[in-house]
C-alpha cells in the first residue's frame, strides 16, 4: 500500500513540476512578446491618433478619436524631402526593386545548387566555398567597388543611348539595385538550394538522363516542382533582406524619383517642411512594414519547414 502510495505521490509531484515548468516557460515567452511587440503596439496606435491626442496624451493609450486621415496623407501628401507627393511612388520604386531582384536570385540560386549537387564537376567544392565565402563579405566593404563597376555600366549605356537611342536599362537606379541585390544574394540563395539538392534523390535524376532528358528538362520538370519548401524560405529571406535595406538603397538611388522606400521613409521622418507630424510618420513607417508582415503571414509557417527540409539526407 505505502509503494502505490509513494507511486502516486511521485506522480502527482512530477505533474506540479511539469506545470509549474510550463506556467514559468510560458510566462517567459509573453513577457518577451510584449516586449518585442511594444514599438509595433506603439507604431499602430500612434498612426490612428490626431496630433492634439499625440501631444496631450500617453503614447501606449489607444485612440479615443481613431482617424486614417494620417494614412491618406502619408500615401499621398507626406513630403519626402521637398517634394510633398506622399510615399506612393517610392513604395512601387521597391516594388519594381524587390520582385525581379528575388526571382532572378532564386532561380539562379536554384540553378547553382541543381548543378554543384547533381551535376558535379572538378573543383565544384572550390566554387561552392567561393560562394560560401561571399555570405560573410560586409555589406560596407562592396560599397566602393560596386560603385565603380555601376559607374562604368552607367557609362556603358550613355554610350548605347547615343548610338542605338536607348540605354537598355544601364545606368537606371533601379536597375542597378537589381543588379547588387541578385549579386550580394547569390551565395545566401545557392548555400539554401545546394543543402536542399544534397538531400534530393540522385536516382531520380539518373532515372531522368536514362529517359534522354536533358539539363534544363530535369530542372523544369523534376528538380523545380519539388522545390517549393527552399522556394518559399528563399523568398522570404531574400524579399526581407530587399525591402529592408537602406545601406545599398542610400548609396545607389538615394535621390531623386527613383530611390525606394526605406530611403524615402528616412527622408520622410527628417524632413524639415513643416511640423514634424508623428501619426504621419507612423503611418508611413506601417506602409513600409507591411508587404513583410504579409509575406511572413502568408508564408511563415514554410520557412521553418523549408528550412530543415534539406536537414536530413535520406
Amino acid at each position: 500500500m505505502s509503494a502505490v502510495t509513494s507511486t502516486l505521490s511521485d506522480a502527482a509531484n512530477a505533474a506540479r513540476s511539469r506545470m509549474f515548468s510550463r506556467i514559468f516557460i510560458y510566462g517567459l515567452l509573453v513577457i518577451f512578446a510584449i516586449i518585442y511587440l511594444m514599438p509595433l503596439f506603439v507604431m499602430l496606435v500612434t498612426s490612428f491618433k490626431t496630433m492634439d491626442e499625440i501631444q496631450n496624451g500617453n503614447m501606449l493609450a489607444l485612440p479615443k478619436s481613431p482617424t486614417i486621415d494620417p494614412w491618406f496623407k502619408a500615401w499621398g501628401e507626406a513630403c519626402v524631402g521637398l517634394t510633398c507627393t506622399g510615399i506612393k511612388g517610392y513604395f512601387w520604386n521597391s516594388i519594381k526593386m524587390v520582385v525581379p531582384a528575388v526571382a532572378i536570385s532564386t532561380i539562379m540560386g536554384a540553378l547553382n545548387g541543381y548543378v554543384l549537387t547533381k551535376w558535379r564537376f572538378p573543383g565544384h567544392t572550390l566554387v561552392f566555398g567561393l560562394m560560401l565565402f561571399a555570405c560573410f563579405i560586409p555589406f560596407q566593404s562592396v560599397l566602393l567597388p560596386m560603385a565603380t563597376i555601376l559607374g562604368s555600366l552607367g557609362r556603358f549605356g550613355a554610350t548605347l543611348r547615343n548610338e542605338i537611342g536607348v540605354s537598355l536599362g544601364f545606368g537606371n537606379p533601379t536597375v542597378n539595385l537589381v543588379t547588387v541585390h541578385v549579386i550580394y544574394g547569390l551565395g545566401f540563395t545557392t548555400l539554401f538550394f545546394r543543402n536542399y539538392y544534397e538531400a534530393f534523390p540522385t536516382e531520380l535524376v539518373k532515372a531522368a538522363q536514362v529517359d534522354g532528358a536533358s539539363f534544363f528538362q530535369i530542372f523544369r520538370r523534376i528538380m523545380l516542382p519539388n522545390s517549393l519548401p527552399i522556394i518559399v524560405v528563399t523568398v522570404i529571406y531574400q524579399f526581407t533582406n530587399i525591402w529592408n535595406d537602406f545601406l545599398f538603397a542610400s548609396a545607389y538611388a538615394g535621390t531623386g524619383d527613383s530611390m525606394p522606400m526605406t530611403v524615402a521613409l528616412n527622408n520622410v521622418v527628417n524632413t524639415s517642411t513643416g511640423v514634424v507630424e508623428y501619426n504621419v510618420n507612423m503611418a508611413a513607417a506601417m506602409i513600409a512594414a507591411l508587404p513583410t508582415l504579409l509575406v511572413y503571414v502568408l508564408a511563415g509557417r514554410y520557412f521553418v519547414r523549408g528550412l530543415m527540409a534539406g536537414a536530413v539526407k535520406g
